[in-house]
């Protein structure tokens, strides 16, 4: 299994009072159940956590708890999980391929006039749908994903700007 990577972790959780985030320490955290119990801790009253997983520039990985129960995961790239425990802890349990393939995204955006160039070694797994009802359609998390120079960190804010919560991850980022 693979080594340590750089790893960023920050919870964004929606509760009575709107967004809040939080950074999360990932590394003693054995299984996905300790995670998910951890994403619980974050905000126990709220009715959607979301975690943002940024490793090594490199590697994405959204995990999204509903009413602390319903985890659904997505990944930028498969080999996240061979190249460190944390990407092994949190997509290696996924056996459900994305709904598009990043190959597809040549197919274009309703966002985008201009069509990113897409990274033809990238394997997004778990659910690309993890965002819909939030206003990131699967094309659209596949593409930021895809996009050619965008780094995990970018792809991070442009999500949580697009959910609502771009200000709460900013001022985590800047603390």
């Amino acid at each position: 299994m693979g080594g340590n990577l750089s790893t960023f972790a920050a919870a964004v959780a929606r509760g009575k009072n709107g967004w809040t985030a939080s950074e999360l320490d990932l590394t003693g955290l054995a299984d996905i159940d300790e995670v998910v119990d951890a994403l619980r801790d974050v905000e126990p009253d709220a009715d959607l956590t979301l975690l943002f997983v940024e490793s090594d520039d490199q590697y994405l990985a959204v995990l999204r708890l509903d009413e602390g129960e319903d985890l659904r995961v997505f990944g930028s790239d498969s080999a996240f999980v061979d190249e460190s425990r944390i990407g092994s802890v949190l997509l290696g349990e996924i056996d459900t391929p994305p709904a598009l393939e990043i190959d597809d995204l040549a197919a274009g955006d309703d966002d985008e006039d201009d069509k990113p160039a897409a990274d033809p070694d990238a394997d997004p797994v778990g659910d690309a749908d993890l965002l819909n009802d939030l206003g990131v359609s699967s094309h659209r998390l596949l593409t930021l994903c895809g996009m050619e120079g965008m780094l995990p960190s970018d792809v991070t804010a442009e999500l949580c700007q697009r959910i609502g919560c771009g200000d709460e991850m900013e001022e985590l980022r800047e603390a």
